[in-house]
């Protein structure tokens, strides 16, 4: 008689595996019954009932699973068996976190070395660099002030004064030139560049007021008054008279020139304007003017050269308006 030959060894890994797997299986089942675990193993000692639910689970499936394995399955819940726990944090986690998402992790790093390049850029273009622009610029023109201030403005003051004084005619006018030039002189030893540049340009506007020269002479052409009067604000029930002038240069030409109005106080640059006078004179010239259309005697005043005011040949009240 033959002996029998003994199960072969290597379908017993197989079983042992599938068994492992059924219980696995079981206790998974049993994790999604969490009602059912939850009701069945809180109360004492009723795994026979628990173990005849399983039953029913897997036959209701088709499945024949044994006994064994079903009572494994319920002590590896018992047990936390089959469950995995994640590890606590640690350096060595965080490496591999780091290392997995390593493509998700180096996009945000480009984009927020992107955007800190971005923003490194904008304020060394926005900020630093006006600010060393102007810090320069700065700097340069305090070079310039201190050149100026230490050479250029103290000869220029004191060449300004001098043609002042050569063209001056009249005493006021070499007092006001002496006045400018201390004024000048203080802002440079205070260092005041735009002070002593003041100074300078008012000397030179006097020096060429000094060198004008020209004849008030009284409008007469045709359709354009000769005189005008107003109605003083102040004074109701009185008159203000005015003759409507220009100044023509010794070459005849019409000079504009600043004159204030004693209306408004307002000071504009005009070629024409009124300027105040008497009734009686105001009438003198109007019949001058009467008798041919053309006032005859139309000089009013003259400007001459080295002097800062008007010569009137005619008294006036003083006073102007530039508007009529």
């Amino acid at each position: 008689m033959a002996a029998t030959a003994p199960a072969s060894p290597p379908d017993q890994p197989s079983r042992n595996l599938d068994e492992v797997m059924l219980a696995m299986d079981v206790v998974d089942t049993l994790r999604h019954q969490e009602n059912l675990v939850s009701r069945e193993l809180s109360e004492g000692d009723r795994d026979a009932q628990l173990l005849q639910r399983l039953r029913e689970i897997y036959r209701g499936q088709g499945i024949e699973v044994p006994d064994r394995i079903l009572q494994e399955g319920v002590q590896a819940l018992k047990e936390q068996r089959f469950v995995y726990t994640p590890p606590g944090p640690s350096f060595a986690r965080t490496v591999a976190r780091a290392w997995v998402n390593r493509g998700r992790i180096g996009r945000r790093l480009l984009v927020m070395l992107a955007l800190l390049a971005f923003g490194w850029g904008a304020y060394q273009f926005g900020v630093v660099e006006p600010a060393r622009q102007r810090a320069a610029e700065e700097q340069a023109q305090a070079e310039r002030n201190r050149i100026e201030l230490s050479e250029r403005l103290p000869a220029a003051l004191t060449r300004g004064h001098e043609d002042v004084l050569r063209e001056a005619q009249v005493p006021a006018a070499r007092e006001r030139a002496d006045r400018l030039l201390a004024d000048g002189q203080a802002a440079v030893s205070r260092g005041d560049a735009d002070g002593a540049r003041q100074a300078l340009n008012d000397l030179e506007v006097l020096r060429a007021e000094l060198r004008r020269e020209y004849v008030l002479r009284i409008v007469s052409r045709p359709g354009e008054p000769t005189g005008v009067w107003r109605v003083p604000e102040r004074n109701p029930a009185g008159r203000n008279y005015y003759l409507i002038v220009e100044a023509v240069a010794p070459d005849g030409r019409i000079l504009s020139l600043p004159v204030t109005s004693e209306e408004d106080g307002r000071t504009v640059t005009a070629s024409k304007w009124g300027v105040r006078v008497s009734e009686a004179t105001a009438m003198q010239v109007q019949r001058d003017k009467s008798d041919d259309g053309i006032v005859q005697r139309n000089r009013l005043g003259e400007k001459r050269r080295g002097r800062l005011d008007v010569d009137y040949l005619m008294p006036v009240l003083g006073g102007a308006i530039t508007r009529w």
